[in-house]
């Protein structure tokens, strides 16, 4: 419900023709009020998907994808990097990827220092910072549009506030950023280098010399 409140504000403002639901969490969210008409659940069961299969090796095309909603699913997976990887791979160029995860510096990431309950969920999992995850996605030539942390309390009702007011303590974490594709064709120079000379005479000029 915290996840579904901070993004209702973002579904307007994020165009495409096709959205991933990656992980089961993914698949149960509410996007509803998404302009992206077709939404495909993708996870390993069979509960709520319409594919199933590894997120680790997506069956989709290059580039075919317009939004990549992926809410803890880096939390629970065992190399974060090679999923971020594939999901960069189906995004379009523009394209959204939605990340959510657990935050270590709050009451939850305490709960996991804790012996007893390290061993249970949602303490089981991993958890990483949000600067780490900002740091993996400027890897990729991500531009990161909002980052926020919020819901304090980790099993209390949500409540509506501004994601930089608890910028530290909030039990959890949410990423909208934006593939960006720098053009690598080469331009033409629009000026001349200045011409080098050597005690009087240019460099790469002729010299005459005598029969």
């Amino acid at each position: 419900m915290a996840i579904e409140l901070r993004l209702q504000n973002w579904w307007p403002k994020i165009y495409g023709f096709h959205m991933l639901k990656l992980g089961q969490l993914s698949a149960e969210l509410d996007t509803k009020s998404s302009m992206v008409s077709h939404q495909v659940n993708v996870t390993t069961t069979t509960t709520n998907t319409d594919v199933m299969a590894s997120l680790n090796y997506l069956p989709f095309e290059n580039k075919s994808v317009d939004v990549c909603l992926m809410a803890h699913v880096l939390d629970y997976s065992a190399d974060p990097h090679w999923l971020l990887r594939e999901a960069d791979r189906v995004l379009v160029d523009d394209g959204w990827i939605i990340l959510s995860s657990f935050n270590p510096i709050s009451l939850l990431g305490i709960g996991k220092c804790t012996p007893i309950l390290r061993h249970k969920q949602p303490y089981y999992c991993r958890m990483f910072s949000l600067r780490r995850q900002v740091d993996w996605l400027s890897v990729l030539n991500y531009e990161v549009i909002t980052q926020q942390n919020f819901q304090i309390m980790p099993f209390s009702r949500p409540v509506k506030r501004d994601g930089k007011r608890y910028h530290v303590g909030g039990c959890l974490n949410l990423i909208l950023a934006r593939k960006r594709t720098l053009p690598l064709t080469p331009t033409a120079m629009k000026f001349a280098l200045p011409r080098m000379s050597v005690k009087g005479r240019v460099l790469g000029a002729t010299r005459n010399r005598p029969d």
